[in-house]
């Protein structure tokens, strides 16, 4: 897909915070760390940005999203036991409610770091990729 060199170095940053730290912090601190490993690699990112959520293109509430990397890219951060479908389902929403392409959910709360990229199926970049690779509407994970 058209964003995996940059979320393949997301998810570096994110291993390489996590073999640090281990797993047992709350989510804030991997957060912080995540963005001093983010900008060690020049990645642009902003963090905890408000963003509109729209229905129908009605505006109809606000979500603050983890990281919002390089304009196009959602991170979505916890710090659970596993990582659950909701959990899942939750960051595909997200992409869908921004109208992003790609975006990440990244959890550190196991034992290893647990990841997956999810996309926005509906979005125009994703389109002829779906249309060329129908398995990823069965399996939309890493």
């Amino acid at each position: 897909m058209k964003y995996e060199a940059i979320t393949r170095n997301i998810i570096g940053c994110a291993m390489k915070v996590h073999s640090t730290l281990g797993n047992g912090f709350q989510e804030v601190i991997y957060q912080r760390a995540l963005a001093i490993e983010m900008q060690k690699q020049n990645i642009n990112f902003q963090r905890e940005m408000e963003m509109t959520i729209f229905y129908e293109g009605f505006d109809i509430g606000t979500r603050r999203v983890d990281f919002f990397v390089e304009e196009f890219i959602m991170v979505e951060l916890k710090a659970l036991t596993k990582i659950e479908d909701v959990h899942l389902a939750q960051a595909m929403n997200y992409c869908q409610a921004y109208n992003l392409p790609v975006g990440l959910l990244l959890n550190f709360g196991s034992r290893i770091l647990e990841f997956k990229r999810v996309y926005n199926l509906n979005h125009p970049e994703n389109i002829e990729y779906t249309k060329n690779n129908p398995s990823i509407l069965k399996s939309n994970k890493s």
